[in-house]
């Protein structure tokens, strides 16, 4: 028989954060994936104010990506945030919890619970779906423990722009050009070699060595996703030496006249890197040098995707 008991994993942290900092990092849930290792990305897809219906995408393991739904809901006090996963995959029948938040004297004391049915199996099966769900909460303690008690620091570490161009062509074609990694090394001169996985339909991983307009070389591996048709997610699960996180997306929006794409950059600078930029770099520094050669890589892309995108539709 089906086993129908519920089960419950909990466990807290004390973050040394006002209750405000720790929920609204737990409420940004489309920039905990530059915080958070495990996380590539998390769509939006209905927001009542109160209530948020939200698909995730994580990576298990080197070379897979797990996708969930989750509908969230936010006590009007702000003192939880209840979860519960929408036609949960096995091995579970049911899934949900919640986040609970208490002021303890300037700090946040935060607990993260999950309950949950297995799909099937018996005491054993619950046990080794427990010990997952207490590995998974310890991790998102610890990162959200981190994240608010240095909130400062990483608003200064942390690097985001985007770079956009318009193209007279086929919007499918700009997508193409952008998603066919396997095809990158003869397409796009700073790309020395990709081996490239495709484990399901949307999703790639991917080794590169890449070179720099200095000169210089870095070899990554990263993630990519697909969301609809307009837009690819990725996120680098193996980093350069100067970062301690990178993602991104390349976005395609239609206009009457062509498309616009524009390449999205994330890049969370590792402070003791600092020196393989030159002795005495600060991190203004890195900063402005992360803007100069991500740009450049990026937007040497999209004119290639142009010229290939307007060359099929024959401007």
């Amino acid at each position: 028989m089906p086993n129908t008991q519920q089960y419950s994993v909990r466990d807290e942290l004390l973050v040394a954060a006002p209750v405000e900092e720790v929920r609204s990092l737990v409420e940004d849930v489309v920039g905990w994936t530059q915080l958070h290792k495990p996380a590539v990305h998390a769509e939006i897809l209905a927001d009542s104010g109160r209530e948020q219906l939200v698909r995730h995408w994580a990576v298990a393991g080197r070379d897979s990506v797990r996708t969930w739904t989750t509908r969230r809901t936010g006590a009007a006090d702000g003192s939880r945030i209840s979860f519960v996963h929408e036609d949960p995959e096995a091995p579970f029948a049911s899934l949900g919890g919640a986040w609970t938040f208490q002021e303890q004297d300037g700090k946040t004391l935060v607990e993260m619970s999950h309950d949950f049915t297995p799909a099937d199996g018996g005491r054993a099966g619950a046990q080794e779906l427990s010990a997952r769900l207490r590995a998974g909460t310890r991790d998102y303690l610890s990162t959200l423990g981190h994240a608010a008690e240095n909130r400062a620091e990483l608003d200064r570490l942390i690097i985001s722009f985007t770079d956009a161009l318009f193209i007279a062509g086929d919007i499918k074609d700009a997508y193409d050009y952008l998603w066919e990694a396997d095809k990158w090394e003869e397409r796009i001169p700073h790309i020395a070699k990709l081996d490239l996985e495709e484990p399901a339909p949307g999703v790639q991983f991917f080794d590169m060595l890449t070179s720099t307009p200095d000169g210089s070389s870095h070899r990554t591996r990263s993630v990519r996703v697909t969301v609809e048709t307009d837009i690819i997610v990725y996120k680098q699960t193996e980093l350069p030496a100067l970062l301690d996180g990178h993602t991104g997306h390349w976005k395609f929006t239609r206009t009457p006249e062509g498309v616009i794409a524009e390449a999205r950059h994330t890049a969370t600078i590792k402070p003791s890197a600092l020196h393989i930029l030159g002795e005495g770099t600060t991190v203004l520094d890195a900063r402005k040098y992360l803007r100069r050669v991500l740009s450049a890589n990026s937007v040497s892309n999209l004119r290639l995707a142009k010229a290939y995108a307007e060359e099929r539709a024959g401007v």
